[in-house]
């Protein structure tokens, strides 16, 4: 960064603004006379590179973006920056000069994905050409200021060794899971927000049959697994004419053409749960997703709300959910930020026609593996997959 005055650095960027100029260092440095500042090529260097780095890319945001290990990036006004590696969140030196700074980068970001952001539309929620997803709340909506939030797609999908390194999971996790996807078991991964539910989704997929196709369906890409035949579909939002959107749903019932051994939904959220589980209940086994449930209990429920939300009563929602899902994998991430497998269930369809998750295996702090009332039933869905 330049050691120019922010303000004066403000000042040059509205000069050039004005003449439609690019930031070259013979402009930067008559701006900067004009300014009343003489210095020296190393300042008007920094200087240009620090307006080209406002213009391109995510500004001031781009070394933490690349950082090895970063999942997010948060913005809360000018003065805020924070990431998160893996052990919670944690905040950064770099700041912005005001809240001007930070809300010209969030409407440059938008920009560039095609979406409006001003007073009129003062939010927005996007995927950047990166695999980025770029959320920004305009201030006075927001405080202290606008504020950002960037996930960070994972690079490559992690192995379940790198998961048991990590310490989500343990080698007699990693064995269970391993045979839960071998054995074409359908199942959902839940956990909260940030919980790794993605990641380890990944994972698993990367581990399925090399002669299988999977067909993912996504709200925004983020699922990469290593894998030979993968075929991804993406939702789109409505551009700004407010036409143009293409759904889950409507995806999903592409998927379903295309014959997907593995049907994926990345993230059940919405009335596509009702399409998920009629796919699952006329022969497409193995298929996976993740939803956002505080326990592995929780899940029924979750879905149940989704499924009402589009038409499907609760009757015929826990009918075709007994058949279609059979198993449950819940993530925790523990208060030193730390994401973990919780627990692997099992469904149960009680005597009332409603599905419950029965534990199966629940993981303590330490990892270890414990069995609980649904460990037969978990043993007897792996041996009859694999006969």
């Amino acid at each position: 960064m330049s050691s120019v005055d922010p303000a004066v650095l403000d000042r040059v960027r509205v000069r050039l603004a004005q003449q439609s100029a690019d930031p070259t260092p013979a402009r930067v440095a008559e701006a900067l006379r004009r300014e009343g500042r003489l210095v020296g090529d190393a300042a008007v260097l920094g200087v240009v590179d620090a307006l080209r780095a406002d213009i391109v890319g995510a500004g001031p945001l781009d070394p933490l973006l690349a950082r090895s290990g970063v999942t997010d990036v948060l913005v809360n006004g000018p003065e805020q920056v924070w990431i998160d590696v893996g052990r919670g969140l944690e905040r950064t030196a770099v700041t912005f000069v005001d809240d001007d700074a930070v809300r010209r980068l969030a409407q440059r970001l938008a920009s560039s994905a095609g979406r409006r952001l001003d007073d009129a539309s003062p939010y927005v929620d996007v995927r950047l050409r990166d695999g980025t997803r770029f959320h920004a709340v305009l201030a006075p909506l927001s405080r202290p200021g606008t504020c950002l939030s960037l996930r960070v797609p994972a690079r490559r999908a992690m192995t379940l060794d790198e998961l048991v390194a990590a310490g989500s999971t343990t080698e007699a996790g990693a064995a269970l899971l391993l045979d839960l996807v071998r054995a074409r078991a359908a199942f959902l991964v839940s956990g909260g927000t940030g919980s790794g539910k993605t990641t380890l989704l990944s994972a698993l997929l990367s581990y399925v049959d090399e002669r299988e196709r999977v067909v993912l369906v996504e709200d925004v890409s983020e699922l990469r697994p290593r894998h030979p035949h993968v075929v991804s579909l993406e939702a789109r939002q409505a551009n700004v004419e407010g036409v143009g959107e293409i759904g889950l749903r409507d995806l999903v019932r592409q998927a379903l053409r295309m014959r997907p051994d593995r049907l994926v939904i990345g993230e059940v959220r919405g009335a596509e749960v009702v399409d998920l589980l009629a796919a699952m209940n006329t022969g497409h086994e193995g298929g996976c997703g993740t939803v956002h449930a505080n326990s592995a209990r929780d899940v029924p429920a979750r879905l149940e709300a989704l499924g009402v939300a589009a038409g499907l009563p609760r009757d015929a929602l826990h009918a075709q959910l007994a058949s279609a899902v059979q198993a449950v994998v819940h993530l925790r991430r523990d208060c030193a930020g730390v994401r973990r497998i919780d627990e692997l269930a099992v469904m149960h369809r009680g005597l009332t026609g409603l599905v419950q998750v029965v534990t199966a295996v629940r993981f303590s702090a330490s990892g270890r593996p414990v069995a609980g009332p649904g460990a037969d039933e978990l043993e007897r869905l792996l041996t009859q997959a694999s006969r």
